[in-house]
This record gives C-alpha cells, structure tokens and sequence, in this order.
C-alpha cells in the first residue's frame, strides 16, 4: 500500500510537469494555444481572469449620464444670437402691445387718452386697421352704394358730357373670380365716399373741418380712374353720385323691400393741375398737366 505522501507526489509531478517539491503549479496557455478553439472561453468552474474591452461597457454609461442634456429654443444658440434672438423678440412683444393698445383707443368710447392721442391713434389705425360694429349693430348696413361719375370734356371748341361711369361696378369686376384682390380695388372708393359723406350733411355743405380734404381725395380718385378711359378730349368739370339700392329681402321672409336706386348728386367742380395723381393728364399736355 502506497503512503499518503507518495500518492500527493505523483500527482503533484503529473499536474506541474515534474516541478521540485511536488507543487501544483497552474498550467499556463502559450503563445501556440492562441489558435486553438476553445483559446480564450472561460471554464465554467473557475472565476474568469481574462480581462476583455467592453465598448458598452460601465465607464461609458458613466460619460453617458455625466453628459450634459440637449439644448433646445434660445439656449441652442450661442451667446450674441441668444441676446439678438431676445431683443427680437422683445420688440415684437413691444410692437403687438402698443396695436392692441392703439386698436383698444379706437374703438372705446371717447376718454382722455383718446381726445389727446386722437390724431395719433388715427394715423395708426387708419385705414388698414380700422375697427367699427357694424357687424354687430341691431340693423346693420343692408344696402348698396355704388360711386358714379361723367366728366364734362371739350376738344377743338366743342364741350360735351360723358354718360355716367360707374367705377364701384368696374371695382366689383376686377374683385369677382381674384382669389387675392388688391387693397385698393377693394376699399379705395368705398373708403373715399364714406370719408366724404361723414365730413358732410345731405345738403353737401361742410361740417367737419376734414371736409375739404375728403372733397380733394374723392376728386383725385375719379380723375385717376377716368385716365383709363378713353375720353376723346381735355376734362374740364366731374362730378360724382351716388346711387343707393337697397338689398333685397331673401325668398322666405314676407318683408317688402324698395330695391329702386335713390341718387345723392354731388355739383360739378372744375379740374385744376392739384386735382391730377401723379402720372394723371386729364387730356391735358405734360405743361398744363403740372
């Protein structure tokens, strides 16, 4: 029977190659084991000793969470365009404050503000801005006002009068099928005629102190539109009307409604060189034109 000790030798010489002393010395893979297949696997007995990169690994999860968060708006941009994208933005708030406020003067009933600011508000407000209740009025507008003019024109010592050209119907015509009608086919003449007839009374006598400047502007415009035309001669006198026609009551209601136009006949008044836009002859030659 073999010793303890003995046994304990052998089996020291088999597993460290036949070291001195009988000492278990862990075997080692060389550099020829690097191509063999079970080269780099880890015994499932043993705790794994190999150290192998991870490139997702804890120290880049860790840069991960220390990385700062994406940036969105103003703080995206740089300094010098968070601080011009903030006084942009600053006037745009200041700009949209001062129209409500203007708009707000305009159609409040009359206070102290309004009656000092009153020119000022109406220069900013007027016309593209301008607000009324119209809509909303108990009887609100239910006609139609159409703005009509004939010139008196001579030529080679003879004078006649035009018929009478309706410039709201040649407005209506350049509106109806344009998707995108301009400002001024659209409000110009309409706007005219009511600044003139609020800056006068039914008898065509001033009230206002804006009247002479709503009679100027009505005269301006219908010579301008009359350039158009083929009037054959040098225009001497306009004059303008109007004719109102009431809108018809729909199918369904049993209100009887007078649908005759009823004419309001301004006097005729003589064209001078003030009375001709720029670009505008009235028949006339360049030099009398001026």
């Amino acid at each position: 029977m073999e010793s303890y000790d003995e046994q304990r030798g052998r089996a020291g010489h088999a597993v460290g190659g036949g070291s001195p002393g009988g000492a278990a010395i862990p075997a080692q893979a060389g550099p020829q084991d690097a191509g063999s297949p079970d080269f780099g696997r880890q015994n499932p007995g043993s705790p794994d000793r190999t150290a192998i990169p991870d490139p997702g690994g804890a120290q880049d999860r860790a840069a991960h969470h220390e990385a700062p968060q994406d940036r969105a708006g103003l703080a995206a941009l740089s300094l010098p365009y968070q601080v011009v994208g903030a006084v942009a933005l600053a006037v745009i708030g200041l700009v949209a404050c001062f129209h409500v406020g203007m708009v707000f003067l305009h159609v409040a009933p009359s206070n102290t503000l309004s009656k000092q600011h009153g020119e000022t508000v109406d220069a900013w407000v007027m016309p593209e801005f301008e607000q009324n209740w119209k809509l909303f009025a108990p009887n609100p507008l239910q006609q139609n006002i159409a703005v009509q003019v004939r010139a008196e024109v001579t030529r080679d010592g003879t004078r006649r009068v035009t018929p009478w050209i309706d410039l709201t119907a040649e407005d209506a015509a350049a509106i109806r099928g344009n998707p995108f009608p301009s400002h001024v086919q659209q409000n110009e003449l309409r706007r005219a005629w009511d600044f003139y007839a609020n800056q006068h009374g039914d008898d065509d006598q001033a009230n206002t102190l804006r009247a002479g400047l709503s009679e100027r502007y009505i005269r301006r415009i219908a010579l301008l539109r009359l350039e158009k035309h083929e009037l054959g001669g040098k225009v001497e006198r306009i004059q303008v009307r109007s004719a109102t026609t009431s809108v018809a009551a729909p199918p369904w209601s049993r209100e009887k409604t007078d649908t005759r136009p009823y004419y309001r006949l301004l006097p005729w008044w003589a064209v001078t060189a003030a009375d001709l836009p720029g670009g505008v002859t009235g028949g006339r030659t360049a030099e009398e034109a001026r």
